[in-house]
């Protein structure tokens, strides 16, 4: 018991033979408690559904290269669009941050550990029977739900017996997200190192915490919004069924109650990488830190208030109309109180461009560039002409796959020295970069033109006009797709194997955090005396 209680720094921390003992083999993996490993699991399982995802993706654009039917029929093309989205959300982004945070909250904030080392472990292996679940949808009868990601009624009512199988994985995955969440709200609440006050949090730790509570609060809503559905389709109830009085936009206004945030949770962890990662290159204290942190809360506040702007199309009175566009607006304010913030630390700052640098600064443009599509689609007059077209797809896909992933691939490079003690190799990184960056927007960027002349959503077939850009945008997607395989093979694979030049304890001249108080790689216990900090809280003094 001594040494559970030496771990998360109490009593007395003299090292017995028990307590310095590292689990070696499959042990160490299956019944892992220490969040280092835990957070390498998250990041594994993470890119492994990036792959089935990014996969999937690539057979959905072949099928859109030119018109016509080429390789698969109209319902197997919208099964892969659903199952697409659904592993994405739910089985890539969503857990890569939560690896990430596992890794560098106890790091960070001088703990050792995260709060409740068990929950984590079995938050973690929830999500693999989950993705076995969702991706084992395409081989039951019917094969996996054709319905959108967003599951809406009546399609779901009507699905064969995988619309099952994905509530359940939903379920899983939704509970493993809970738990992740208490944990990560408990260990930044509770175990900080003495004298790291809130307002000294490094602003990833801030990030998560604000995404935590967004997590609580909103997947028992998609919890219950996919409940109702098994109800209708296995228990005789009618709340989206409107031959028996049921109301299929109900489920909508629940889902997106729960979907809006989701966007937020899916990118408020990145700002928080990319608000470490940018002082690090620029040499300079982030600007504007106070007014970063009250941005991200506003951020979440604000995301509670403006579900149903997407759901003009529905109809709602003028008065409704209104508000979620006017509310939608305000985002941008806080939104762009970051942008300047961003811009304003690298501003006269000794800057250099290692690649994590440069996929913060990648990260701004593409993130400028889908927030003011989503401007564009706020207005709800606009908004009518363009829903369900192509414009939506990259709005969302410049919001969520460049802003989001390129967050991933900046924090993944910045803190990759820590994690396995090796560099990674600087050209490769680069080349990974400008890769990514140029065949990104030559595959998403047209997609505002198809939208802007009416091309629709989810459709495996389209008439001539479209042609020519669909194919740029194929050609773009399979060059992106390929430089991601590049970067797990090429970059990723290496520095696990330990192949590459040692990592000093702090390879970064500006970067500044108990991350980089400890040696690298990051030893297997850390922190087990809480560390004394200098009046900044980003450094042990003593």
């Amino acid at each position: 018991m001594s040494a559970v209680l030496d771990n998360h720094g109490h009593g007395d921390h003299t090292l017995d033979d028990h307590h310095a003992h590292v689990p070696t083999g499959w042990r160490r993996w299956v019944f892992a408690t220490n969040h280092k490993d835990i957070g390498t699991m998250y990041l594994l399982f993470a890119s492994t559904m990036l792959l089935v995802g990014g996969a999937m993706a690539m057979v959905i654009r072949a099928e859109l290269f030119e018109p016509g039917l080429q390789f698969v029929t109209p319902e197997f093309f919208n099964q892969l669009t659903t199952m697409h989205g659904l592993i994405m959300i739910f089985g890539a982004i969503m857990p890569a941050f939560v690896g990430f945070a596992n890794w560098m909250v106890p790091l960070e904030i001088g703990a050792s550990d995260m709060a409740f080392a068990r929950m984590n472990n079995f938050s973690f292996w929830l999500l693999v029977p989950a993705a076995v679940m969702l991706v084992g949808g395409f081989f039951m009868p019917g094969g996996a739900p054709s319905t959108g990601w967003t599951m809406y009624a009546p399609l779901s009512l009507q699905m064969g017996m995988s619309m099952d199988s994905t509530i359940l994985a939903i379920h899983l995955m939704g509970a493993s997200s809970i738990m992740g969440s208490i944990n990560i709200i408990v260990t930044i609440l509770n175990m900080r190192a003495p004298g790291m006050t809130l307002m000294k949090l490094p602003m990833f730790c801030w990030a998560w915490l604000i995404t935590a509570y967004l997590l609580v609060a909103v997947m028992p809503v998609l919890a219950g919004a996919v409940t109702m559905t098994l109800m209708d389709r296995h228990f005789g109830t009618s709340f989206f069924n409107s031959a028996n009085g049921g109301d299929p936009i109900m489920y909508q206004h629940i889902f997106w109650f729960f979907g809006h945030p989701e966007v937020y949770i899916m990118i408020l962890p990145a700002f928080g990488i990319i608000s470490m990662v940018i002082p690090a290159f620029a040499r300079k204290k982030l600007f504007g830190y106070a007014s970063m942190v009250y941005a991200i809360a506003s951020i979440a506040i604000l995301s509670f208030i403006v579900w149903a702007h997407h759901m003009f199309a529905t109809g709602m009175p003028v008065t409704g109309q209104l508000f979620f566009m006017y509310a939608t607006m305000l985002i941008a304010v806080p939104t762009a109180v970051k942008v300047f913030n961003w811009t304003a630390t690298m501003w006269r700052g000794s800057m250099t461009f290692e690649t994590p640098m440069l996929f913060a600064v990648g990260f701004i443009f593409v993130f400028v560039l889908g927030g003011f599509s989503g401007l564009i689609l706020a207005l709800a007059p606009v908004d009518l002409q363009l829903h369900g077209t192509y414009y939506v797809v990259a709005h969302f896909h410049y919001v969520l796959v460049a802003a989001a992933l390129f967050a991933m691939f900046a924090g993944y490079y910045y803190w990759c020295p820590k994690w396995t003690g090796v560099m990674y190799n600087e050209t490769r990184g680069k080349i990974h970069f400008w890769w990514s960056l140029i065949s990104f927007n030559v595959a998403f960027f047209p997609m505002h033109f198809l939208g802007l002349a009416g091309m629709p959503r989810r459709y495996a077939d389209y008439p001539m006009q479209f042609a020519d850009f669909n194919m740029v945008v194929s050609i773009g997607a399979l060059f992106f797709g390929v430089a991601q395989v590049y970067f797990f093979f090429f970059i990723v694979l290496p520095t696990m194997r330990g192949k590459g030049e040692k990592a000093p304890q702090n390879p970064w001249e500006g970067a500044e955090g108990l991350e980089w108080e400890v040696p690298s790689p990051a030893p297997f216990h850390t922190f087990e005396t809480p560390p004394k900090l200098d009046a900044t809280a980003t450094r042990i003094i003593g």
